[in-house]
Order: C-alpha cells, then sequence, then structure tokens
C-alpha cells in the first residue's frame, strides 16, 4: 500500500511544466504574428502615402534660383534641366553622376543645346555612383559657387529620398525640387509590374534614409 500511494504523491508536488512551456510558446507565437501584421500593415499605410505625394508632385511654374542641379539616371531628367538653364532658370547646372564613358559632347548632342551653353554654365560631375554620392558631389558644388537657391532636377518617385540625402548634408541652401513626371496613376501601376516593383524599392530605400537619420538625432 505504502508503494503505491508514492508515485501518486509525487504527481502532485510535480510543477505542470509541459503545460507552461506550452503556454510560453502560444504567447512568442502570438506576439510574434502580430508583430508581423503590424508591420504589414504599417508599410501599406506608409506606401500608400509615400505614394499619394509623390504622384502629387509637378513642376514648379517659372522657377527662379541661382543654380541647377540634375541626378542622373535618365536622360529625360539632363534634358528638362537644361531645357531650365536656357530659360535663364538659374545661372549655372550640375550635373551629378554621370558615367565617365559619357562625354560633355554625347550630352549636348543628346539635347541638341548650343556649344556656347555647355561651355560658359555646364558641370559634369563623374564622382557619384548612386544617391548619396549625388548629395555629397552635389553639396560640395554648390559651396564651391556660393549658392543658396538651387532648382533639383530629377524623377518625382526619386525626389523624396534626394531632397533627404542632400538636406542631410546641406540645411542652409533652399532647395526647389522640379520633378520629371512619370505617370504614377493607379491604373498604370497595375498594368505594369516593374513600376510597382520600383516605386517599392525607392520607398524602402527612403525610410531606410529616413530612419537612419532618425537614429543619428537620437545617438
Amino acid at each position: 500500500m505504502t508503494h503505491d500511494a508514492e508515485p501518486e504523491q509525487d504527481a502532485i508536488i510535480q510543477p505542470p511544466t509541459r503545460g507552461l512551456a506550452s503556454l510560453v510558446v502560444r504567447l512568442f507565437l502570438r506576439t510574434v504574428g502580430f508583430i508581423v501584421l503590424a508591420s504589414i500593415a504599417a508599410f501599406g499605410v506608409g506606401f500608400v502615402v509615400f505614394y499619394t505625394q509623390v504622384a502629387a508632385l509637378g513642376p514648379i511654374d517659372n522657377p527662379r534660383a541661382d543654380a541647377i542641379v540634375a541626378l542622373t539616371g535618365g536622360y529625360q531628367r539632363i534634358d528638362q534641366a537644361v531645357q531650365l538653364l536656357a530659360q535663364g532658370a538659374g545661372k549655372r547646372l550640375l550635373i551629378s553622376g554621370v558615367n565617365p564613358a559619357t562625354s560633355v559632347g554625347h550630352i549636348r548632342s543628346f539635347t541638341k543645346s548650343r556649344d556656347e551653353l555647355f561651355q560658359c554654365c555646364v558641370d559634369i560631375g563623374y564622382d557619384a555612383r548612386n544617391t548619396e554620392g549625388n548629395a555629397s558631389e552635389t553639396v560640395q558644388w554648390i559651396r564651391a559657387h556660393g549658392y543658396k537657391r538651387v532648382i533639383l532636377v530629377t524623377n518625382n518617385y526619386h525626389m523624396p529620398r534626394s531632397l533627404a540625402e542632400i538636406r542631410r548634408l546641406d540645411r542652409d541652401t533652399d532647395f526647389l525640387p522640379y520633378p520629371v513626371e512619370k505617370r504614377l496613376t493607379l491604373s498604370d501601376i497595375a498594368a505594369n509590374p516593374l513600376m510597382l516593383r520600383a516605386l517599392a524599392s525607392e520607398y524602402v530605400k527612403y525610410i531606410l534614409v529616413v530612419g537612419r537619420d532618425y537614429a543619428g538625432v537620437i545617438l
């Protein structure tokens, strides 16, 4: 009788470790699941806000500044910037991030501009390899010439990150965004998955830049 009672007593004294472990696992999985869903929702809402702001961007009417900067990434940006220079929107133009294999003559020929305009008023930047490099090259050029008001030319979806990178290095200059318009209607995006991927990629890069700067301020 004594031997039979001991196992029952031990079973009562031992804590229900398996039940507690299972509860902890379930709570952990639910927490992780909630964080994942909340992150996806936040990303989606942020992307919609980003898209709305970018789609609303448009060229400024009759812009006037000390100078003009075009960030390479498409000849449409360069062509637009050269037109602004020819119209007197700025005194001088920097084309930042040009491929070393691209000559001044090539750019002038493509934009169908006068040779005199390029000789007097256009600078070609060959050092930048990305948007961060564009910002560094642009700020150095601005400081070398003492400009205070600059028109920035790039695609509309690229404008938020470009401004964030440049303003991180230069908070004194007044930058006027002059976006080269891209059709970003919902129907266009739905019909072109590559456009959606490009826009999403730019959004991720933008929030990384903003997050880096925000973390830098806190630290």
